[in-house]
C-alpha cells in the first residue's frame, strides 16, 4: 500500500450520516486509507448500499443519533465487530430555512436533537471506550455559519455555533485522556441535499449561482474537498492539533460574498 494511503491503517472509524453527502465521501477516504468504517446512519437501507459501494472492511449500522437507546446499540455494535473505537466522526445533521419567529417549536427541537445533541450522545458512548484504550481522535463537522450567519437559517446556525463550542470543550476535558477533538467547518457544499432544492426552484440555474456567489472562489464545495480535511483532522498528520476548527469553505467567511 502506498505510504500516503496508511493514515488510518487498521484504525476502527465511525461516520455517522456516513451514507450520503460529505459522510459518504468519508467513509470512502477512509476505507481507501486502510481503515474499518462503521457507516453509521438513520437509514440502513442507504448505509447497506454504501457499504457495498465502499467495499473492503466497511459495515452499516442504523442509528438514529437523536436517541440514546440507538447511539449506545451502534456504538456496542462496532466494539463487538471490531474491539475498539480510534475515531468518531460527530457528521449526522441537517438544516431548513426560518427565523425564530417562523421556525416551529418542534421543528427546533429535531434539529437541535440530531445535530447537538447526537454528537454529545455519540462522543457520550464513545468516550469512555477510547478512555480505555488509551486515546482517540473525534471530529466533528460544524459550518462557516458558526462564525459568519447567513439569514433566514437561525436554528441551523445556532445549532452549529454549538457544536464549534463543544469541541473546545471536549477538547480541553479530554485532552488528560489522549483524546483529539477538532472539527471541520465546510462552506456550502455540492451535495444531493442542495440538487434537490435546485431541481424545486423556479430558476434551478439562476439559484445555482446564488449559492456559488457566497464563496470567495464563487462555487459551491464538493464532498472529497471536505473529507480531505476530516482524514488529516482524523490521522496522526494532526497529532498536535486539539480543539481546533478547519474552515473549508472556499472564503465564504472571509467577506461579503452572502446572498439572502
Amino acid at each position: 500500500m502506498d505510504e500516503k494511503l496508511m493514515d488510518l491503517r487498521g484504525k476502527v472509524c465511525i461516520v455517522t450520516g456516513g451514507a450520503s453527502g460529505i459522510g459518504l465521501a468519508t467513509s470512502t477516504l477512509f476505507a481507501k486509507n486502510g481503515a474499518k468504517v462503521a457507516i453509521a446512519d438513520v437509514n440502513l437501507e442507504t448505509a447497506n448500499d454504501a457499504a457495498r459501494q465502499i467495499g473492503g472492511d466497511a459495515s452499516a449500522f442504523a442509528c438514529d443519533v437523536s436517541l440514546s437507546g440507538q447511539v449506545s446499540a451502534m456504538v456496542d455494535g462496532v466494539v463487538a465487530r471490531w474491539g475498539r473505537i480510534d475515531v468518531l466522526v460527530n457528521n449526522a445533521g441537517f438544516g431548513f430555512t426560518g427565523t425564530v419567529v417562523s421556525i416551529a417549536e418542534e421543528d427546533w427541537d429535531r434539529l437541535m436533537a440530531v445535530n447537538l445533541k447526537g454528537m454529545f450522545l455519540c462522543s457520550k458512548f464513545v468516550v469512555p471506550i477510547m478512555q480505555r484504550q488509551g486515546g482517540g481522535t473525534i471530529v466533528n463537522t460544524t459550518s462557516y455559519t458558526a462564525v459568519s450567519a447567513i439569514a433566514n437559517r437561525a436554528a441551523y446556525v445556532a445549532s452549529k455555533g454549538g457544536v464549534s463550542a463543544l469541541t473546545r470543550a471536549m477538547a480541553l476535558d479530554h485532552a488528560k485522556d489522549n483524546i483529539r477533538v477538532n472539527a471541520v467547518a465546510p462552506g456550502t457544499i455540492d451535495s444531493p441535499y442542495f440538487t434537490k432544492i435546485f431541481q424545486q426552484a423556479a430558476d434551478p440555474e439562476g439559484l445555482r449561482k446564488q449559492y456559488d456567489a457566497r464563496a470567495a472562489m464563487q462555487r459551491m464545495g464538493q464532498a472529497d474537498e471536505v473529507a480531505e480535511a476530516i482524514l488529516f483532522l482524523a490521522s496522526d498528520r494532526s497529532r498536535f492539533a486539539t480543539g481546533s476548527i478547519l474552515t473549508v469553505d472556499g472564503g465564504s467567511s472571509i467577506g461579503n460574498h452572502f446572498v439572502a
